[in-house]
């Protein structure tokens, strides 16, 4: 039977369509995908994340540890609430899966993992905290559960204070990616659309009455399908499709959340990834005739083929557009054939971003 968040009530009332996403009954829209998507780009917009999987770490080796498990470097996180995000990598480099850490102390750290990997992700750090005095805690189920709501948008943080005006004088000042904590709230600047805005932790008993605060202050709710075309307009990966346990982070365009700088610093994946050749590049394609751009379509290039790993349709620029894994040598600014029903479609190679802050890249 699928799991429900605290907010399952809330959606039926307000009309959602709902669906099966990675074992969870999960929001797709509430009437319009379309609108949804809109409203977010344009004002305000809220999805329920509760479904992601919050863990609290907690001991004196939990700076060590963090050092050695993600393959991006906790030790520059030093103000309290501010976050960073990393894949955590097999031995191999193969990624299995992206996540954010918020920094509290050297001792106590918040990690958010995704939904359909959290039962993977919690049995491989376990086994890694070995001879690491530190506890990992699962904060999802259980009298401490979570919930996660993510306010979206250009209005978002002004209609999110005006729901709770409480919170402005610690949130206001918050820079990108960093967090406060507010009355057993964590409100934190980050997001997966490209929009400003915060996403909150909160104790799940609290999640009705604020969701319904916040619709109160004008913000709309959005489901699952907004904030997949929101998210690829950004040109933000989505685990599973853009990258997996076979795809580093090098081959899914997120070489910048590796770093190597410490040579003293040895983190699980390391080795291979500094030895791993990388034959491909990643991309975003415009797509420039009629047609749908959708994952696993077949790219063709003077350089050989490619393929797409995350597609849709763009309400921003009403135009179809994709993320891709290109041979090397495709030149940004080129353009491309892309297979779709037997036909060879025309697309322009871009930067792996189209939309941000409400405007095309």
């Amino acid at each position: 039977m699928p799991l429900r968040t605290p907010l399952y009530d809330s959606h039926l009332a307000a009309g959602a369509k709902m669906v099966d996403f990675s074992g969870w009954e999960m929001p797709i829209h509430y009437g319009s995908q379309i609108e949804e998507h809109h409203a977010v780009r344009r004002d305000a917009g809220m999805f329920d994340v509760s479904h992601m999987c919050a863990l609290d770490l907690v001991g004196p080796d939990a700076t060590r540890w963090l050092r050695h498990l993600l393959a991006n470097d906790v030790a520059k996180l030093t103000t309290p609430g501010k976050a960073l995000y990393s894949c955590l990598l097999k031995e191999d480099g193969g990624v299995i899966d992206d996540l954010i850490v918020y920094f509290f102390t050297p001792e106590h750290f918040r990690i958010v993992v995704n939904a359909g990997t959290a039962e993977k992700d919690i049995a491989w750090m376990r086994a890694q905290l070995a001879g690491f005095k530190a506890t990992l805690t699962q904060r999802r189920e259980g009298p401490d559960a979570l919930a996660m709501i993510a306010v979206q948008g250009p209005n978002a943080r002004e209609k999110f204070w005006t729901a709770f005006p409480a919170t402005r004088t610690a949130s206001e000042p918050l820079g990108v990616f960093q967090a406060a904590e507010i009355d057993g709230w964590l409100v934190a600047r980050t997001g997966y659309t490209g929009e400003d805005g915060f996403e909150i932790a909160l104790p799940a008993a609290d999640a009705g009455p604020v969701w319904q605060k916040l619709l109160a202050a004008g913000i709309k709710p959005c489901g699952l399908g907004a904030r997949d075309t929101l998210r690829l307009e950004a040109g933000m990966n989505l685990y599973g499709q853009d990258m997996d346990e076979n795809i580093s982070p090098f081959e899914a365009g997120l070489k910048w959340t590796v770093d190597l700088k410490d040579p003293a610093r040895d983190f699980i994946g390391k080795s291979a990834l500094v030895t791993r050749r990388v034959d491909v590049q990643f991309a975003g394609l415009l797509l420039l005739e009629r047609g749908v751009l959708r994952a696993h379509q077949k790219v063709i290039t003077p350089q050989g083929e490619g393929e797409i790993t995350s597609g849709s349709f763009s309400p921003s620029l009403n135009q179809s557009v994709a993320l891709a894994r290109l041979p090397m040598g495709v030149a940004i600014g080129s353009e491309v054939d892309v297979e779709i029903r037997d036909k060879r479609l025309k697309a322009r190679v871009v930067k792996p971003s189209f939309v941000r802050n409400g405007k095309p890249v």
